[in-house]
């Protein structure tokens, strides 16, 4: 009988197509957004900094009996593939925008990051700002509040005012670096989006495929079917690839075919003729 971690890997691998989707990491280089990453998934914090060209991960879960699948795509902070990172906010679901709170210039690309994702998504012009069609669930942080406060060079409440309105995006500042409110913007993403908050960090159980007994003999046991269907589980995928762009353009046009516009789908030529 294959292990519970195995048969749920299988479960959640091939969750229905409602339960599956995006979360993409955005910002300038030298933001933190790895560092969150590696905190979300393993809760790990490493000093060492080594660029992003972009990384892809996956975590699936059963919650409430129903399985669920996260892909999450660390992108660049130096867009040397602006066809990629153009597909990144079509093909996104969720969106994390990442600053540091003591560089001005990285909230500036946030802002700017910001609207080309809402207008990535269909939406028309109101005056000077960019309204998706539908709700983009975005949580716009800012790294490195372990920094000294004379280091800061953007105010919290100058961030909260610009977003206090708008009721698919929040802000929150955090550390990576010290693990501080990083469970949070998971909270709140999953909250936006509407989907199980129990996929932030603290709220699953990490699932294993055996434990060691008290007795420390090293022997394993079976998780029960009782225990199997009570509990929120969370595992990473291991090996995960991502989607090769040619996938990621034919799921585009799958998706929501009915409703795409002119617009989009010019600008979704432009992408498959600049990939190819």
């Amino acid at each position: 009988m294959a292990s519970f971690k195995a048969s749920m890997m299988v479960e959640c691998e091939n969750a229905p197509q409602r339960n599956c989707h995006r979360l993409v990491i955005l910002g300038s280089a030298k933001v933190g957004k790895t560092a969150i990453v590696q905190r979300f998934l393993y809760n790990r914090y490493d000093d060492n900094y080594t660029p992003t060209i972009e990384d892809f991960h996956r975590k699936i879960y059963r919650i409430r009996g129903e399985p669920y699948r996260l892909d999450i795509l660390d992108t660049s902070g130096n867009h040397p593939f602006p066809a990629m990172r153009r597909l990144s906010f079509l093909t996104g679901d969720l969106f994390i925008l990442v600053f540091g709170i003591d560089s001005r210039e990285s909230f500036d690309e946030v802002l700017r990051l910001r609207l080309q994702i809402l207008e990535s998504k269909g939406g028309p012009n109101v005056g000077m700002k960019k309204i998706a069609s539908k709700p983009v669930p975005m949580v716009i942080v800012g790294n490195k509040a372990d920094k000294a406060e004379k280091e800061r060079q953007v105010e919290s409440d100058e961030v909260k005012t610009m977003f206090e309105s708008e009721h698919s995006c929040c802000y929150l500042e955090v550390s990576a670096k010290k693990n501080l409110n990083i469970n949070d913007i998971f909270v709140n993403l999953f909250r936006l989006a509407q989907l199980p908050t129990e996929m932030s960090p603290s709220l699953h159980r990490k699932v294993q495929p055996n434990y060691v007994s008290a007795s420390g003999s090293g022997s394993t046991r079976r998780v029960t079917i009782r225990r199997r269907l009570s509990d929120a589980c969370g595992a990473i995928a291991p090996n995960a690839r991502r989607p090769s762009l040619r996938t990621d353009l034919m799921a585009l046009d799958d998706k929501d075919s009915q409703s795409v516009s002119s617009k989009d789908v010019g600008r979704r030529d432009s992408i498959k003729c600049m990939i190819q």
